[in-house]
Formats: structure tokens, C-alpha cells, sequence
């Protein structure tokens, strides 16, 4: 388990591990998992006992939840820049754990057909769909970045949740998401992820 190590799959989440380690530097390997096979093995459910991809192993310490692993790296790896400034902080951790939390639950549940009733709305986390949208507006409004007006590992995440929502349609196409996926997606880091991504994609519908 020395060095690092990226356990993923092209279609799935592990693209937003991927672009963050990318945007930090360092070496890594690559373990491809596939859904269903080896990504319910006993030797990765040693290590993600969920099944589920991404982890990543550094120096023996596992690091799962792609939240999780975007703070881990930015702090393991200061001389990137990716992790916040004191002015920083509460908005870098604030609004990437508003992504991992209420934006995703809000986005899972319309996508699944569920709606939660005006009663309901006080159990779950995000209330309702429009609410957390709106919310979210504002976020990427209030900087150039998600906390700042420089770019951090929070914006990997949170800008990994508006690029795919508004591809896939699962968040509107405002202008404020249009713009905020514009600063990002020309990053080099993120060009290479994709490239790489797609290539290892490509071969895995091959084989």
C-alpha cells in the first residue's frame, strides 16, 4: 500500500478523485474496478467496504467519499494551493459539504421520482429541490470561486456537481452555473483527467 493509489471506474465518480489528483501533482497508480465484479471483491471491499468507487490509498491510509478525498489530498500535498486560507475556510468547507449533502440528496431524489411532501420537507436535509438550486446560485455567485475568488479543492467538487448536472440536466442551465463551469473546465488538470478518463473508458468498452 505505499505511495497512492486511485481505485476507480471512468463512469463514475472517481473522475472527480481523478481531477483532483491531477490538480495536486503527485504520482499516482491507477486500480480500474468494475461494477459488479471487482469492485465487490473481497480484496476492495478491504478497503471500500462499501463497494464503491473512488478510494484512494496513501501511505497506507484509505480515504473514501469524494468529498473526503478532495480536503485529504489538498492538505497532504500543501505545496499545491488547494487548500483554504483562514479568510477561506468557512466557505471552502460550508459549500463543499452543502454539495456532499444537500445537493446531492436533493438532485438523487428528483432523479429517483421523489418528491417530498411540505411535512416531509422538515425531515430531509436540503427541504426541497428548488430551494437547494437557488442556493447554489448564489454560492457560485458570491466569488469567482466557490470560496474565494481563487481556485480550490472545494470548487473540484462543488464544480464537479454543476458541470454534470447541467450536462446530464439535472440541474437547470442558469447563467451563473454556465459561467461558473466556464472558469473550470479549460483547467489543465481537468483537461488531462478527462482525457485520461475517456481513454481508460474507451478501453474498458473494448475489452
Amino acid at each position: 500500500m505505499a505511495g497512492l493509489t486511485l481505485y476507480t471506474n471512468p463512469m463514475s465518480r472517481g473522475r472527480i478523485a481523478r481531477w483532483m489528483l491531477e490538480e495536486v501533482g503527485a504520482a499516482y497508480a491507477v486500480e480500474m474496478l468494475g461494477y459488479g465484479g471487482t469492485m465487490k471483491a473481497d480484496a476492495y471491499l478491504a478497503i471500500n467496504p462499501m463497494g464503491k468507487v473512488p478510494a484512494i490509498v496513501h501511505d497506507g491510509r484509505i480515504v473514501t467519499e469524494c468529498a473526503a478525498i478532495c480536503a485529504y489530498l489538498a492538505d497532504a500535498f500543501p505545496d499545491a494551493g488547494l487548500a483554504p486560507t483562514a479568510n477561506e475556510r468557512a466557505d471552502y468547507h460550508r459549500w463543499m459539504f452543502f454539495a456532499a449533502g444537500p445537493l446531492e440528496q436533493a438532485i438523487t431524489n428528483r432523479s429517483l421520482g421523489v418528491t417530498p411532501t411540505d411535512d416531509q420537507q422538515r425531515m430531509v436535509g436540503y427541504g426541497d429541490y428548488d430551494r437547494v438550486v437557488s442556493v447554489l446560485e448564489a454560492a457560485v455567485s458570491a466569488h469567482r470561486y466557490i470560496a474565494s475568488d481563487r481556485f480550490t479543492a472545494a470548487d473540484v467538487y462543488v464544480g464537479s456537481h454543476v458541470m454534470w448536472g447541467t450536462q446530464f440536466g439535472t440541474l437547470p442551465k442558469r447563467d451563473a452555473f454556465t459561467a461558473y463551469v466556464g472558469r473550470l473546465a479549460d483547467r489543465p488538470a481537468h483537461v488531462r483527467a478527462s482525457e485520461l478518463d475517456d481513454a481508460a473508458m474507451a478501453e474498458m468498452q473494448a475489452a
